[in-house]
């Protein structure tokens, strides 16, 4: 008679297959992204969690482990956009260029700045948004003043090296002109985002070049 082979006995002691941790399915960075892009072009109030879950690639529960709540989200993206906007004007603010020339730089890159957008020209995130959430929200207005101050410092050092240069008249005063090419800045931002040709953006900018560096 035929024994039949028994199954062995699992071992107790043997080592389950440990299970991999589950992978990040996005990257904070893109994400942010992805929410500052949404929100530069719609805005805070316009802007739901549904739509930021659907652009970034993450659920509500995931949006709010990863960045906060909206308004916080919100937050983060704007210093994102002024980190970003710092970087790209950096090298020209510090440049020692002619004061003409490099006013013409500064308002190149800020029109390329402004007129990006897959649907369209987005304009500037203090200018369009920003500002608006400003007037309810002490940090977001605390932001927005810092930002305005920082442009207005950059401006400033610039024209007054262009005296020390020689390019102006020591009658001149430095923060009126800072002041003047910061106020284009943001007019072109917001003209921008109406759809205003770049050609029409780019004569406004050379007859306040022209204005601000007669001082």
């Amino acid at each position: 008679m035929v024994q039949k082979s028994k199954t062995p006995a699992a071992n107790p002691d043997a080592a389950a297959p440990k299970r991999r941790g589950r992978p990040r399915a996005y990257q904070p960075e893109i994400a942010l992204g992805k929410a500052l892009d949404l929100f530069r072009k719609d805005g805070f109030a316009a802007t739901s969690l549904d739509d930021l879950s659907a652009a970034t690639g993450m659920n509500r529960p995931s949006l709010y482990g990863a960045f906060g709540d909206k308004r916080e989200l919100y937050i983060k993206s704007y210093a994102r956009y002024r980190a970003d906007a710092r970087a790209a004007m950096i090298d020209i603010f510090s440049d020692e260029l002619p004061i003409r020339r490099r006013l013409e730089r500064i308002f190149a890159v800020a029109l390329d700045i402004y007129l990006s957008g897959d649907a369209g020209p987005r304009g500037c995130f203090t200018v369009m948004t920003a500002a608006s959430e400003a007037v309810s929200d002490p940090e977001i207005c605390a932001m927005v003043q810092e930002g305005l101050s920082e442009l207005d410092k950059a401006f400033t050092a610039c024209f007054r090296l262009a005296k020390e240069n020689g390019e102006l008249p020591q009658t001149a005063d430095s923060v009126v002109l800072a002041r003047l090419a910061s106020a284009t800045i943001h007019s072109i931002a917001v003209r921008a985002r109406a759809r205003v040709p770049r050609k029409e953006l780019e004569a406004i900018v050379k007859g306040a070049v022209d204005v601000m560096v007669r001082g």
